[in-house]
């Protein structure tokens, strides 16, 4: 596994973490689970990636996380990065969704007694929140920090005027902020385009990806069709079947061939490409069993790629 430097501080990430939002409700098999993060861990992911919500039902990821930290990965705690969120619902009523110190530090303490942890080393402020004033909950952020709650700071999907925004307030504070998650694909380029991967990458905030795989259109599990037990047929609320259309069909099959080509899979062909310049930290991967695991941290054995591989890539995907 290769570690990369997040921000300017002294923490190292993998440059391919773990993420639960999927497959680690309370709906899904917990040995599953627990083989998965064991697989992860053995094969140098450190990096667990988490947030107040995940589930279903809301909270269900962090409580089987806790279990399985119980079960035995938590001996290995000085040897884990693991991160929570919150900014989106999670519970009824005016504290239980946003930004605001209350929310924010009610939050993390249901997560931390949902883990049986004492300490998260990153947590998040999940979205940016119009409601509350940023400097709420950049001052929330910090006191968390301050509190010996959380050690570092980060930010997810804040696009780079507001990125720009906290983080001038985190200076300002002394706050270790260190890192934004945004999402970025092959499929999805906002974070070039909105300028935010060219502005953290000039002021030493580490960008870390989710949906790298684009929800698994870019494996070659959707080529041929859509497979009974695959996200798409089981669970609908985030990747619908329409978004299999003829043109990223066309897409996919481009892609899977020039992936062939260079000896890779198409999943391990994308990852490759999101940290083939150096701006990414860490490409943060789903998966529904340990194999994926596996799969998707081969890549590492070959992310370089020649400017004629680029070429075609942009075509393929333009």
């Amino acid at each position: 596994m290769k570690y990369n430097r997040c921000g300017k501080s002294g923490l190292r990430l993998p440059a391919v973490s773990l993420g639960l939002w999927h497959n680690f409700g309370s709906n899904a098999s917990f040995d599953n689970m627990q083989a998965m993060c064991c697989t992860a861990f053995d094969n140098g992911i450190t990096h667990f990636d988490l947030a107040n919500n995940y589930g279903p039902v809301y909270g269900a990821a962090e409580e089987n996380f806790g279990r399985i930290l119980a079960k035995g990965l938590g001996i290995y705690r000085d040897e884990l990065v693991i991160a929570t969120k919150a900014g989106y619902d999670m519970w009824p009523g005016p504290y239980g969704d946003g930004g605001s110190r209350k929310y924010l530090v009610a939050s993390l303490d249901q997560s931390l007694k949902r883990m049986g942890l004492d300490y998260v080393d990153i947590y998040y402020h999940h979205r940016p929140d119009k409601n509350t004033p940023i400097e709420e909950t950049a001052t929330a952020l910090d006191a968390i920090v301050r509190s010996g709650k959380a050690l570092y700071v980060g930010i997810s999907n804040y696009n780079k005027e507001d990125t720009d925004t906290i983080a001038r307030l985190f200076q300002q504070m002394g706050t270790p902020f260190i890192i934004n998650q945004r999402k970025y694909s092959l499929f999805d380029r906002t974070i070039e385009k909105d300028g935010l991967k060219d502005y953290a990458a000039s002021n030493g905030i580490s960008v870390i990806t989710f949906c790298p795989l684009a929800q698994g259109l870019l494996t070659d599990k959707y080529i041929e069709g859509i497979p009974e037990d695959s996200r798409m047929r089981t669970d609908g609320r985030f990747l619908k079947e329409d978004a299999r259309n003829a043109d990223v069909i066309h897409k996919i099959k481009a892609l899977n061939e020039l992936a062939e080509e260079r000896g890779q899979s198409l999943a391990q062909m994308a990852l490759a490409w999101i940290l083939r310049d150096g701006d990414i930290t860490s490409v943060l991967i789903g998966a529904s069993k340990p194999s994926q695991i596996i799969d998707n941290v081969g890549m590492l054995s070959k992310q370089k790629f020649s400017e004629d591989e680029l070429q075609k890539i942009e075509q393929i995907c333009g």
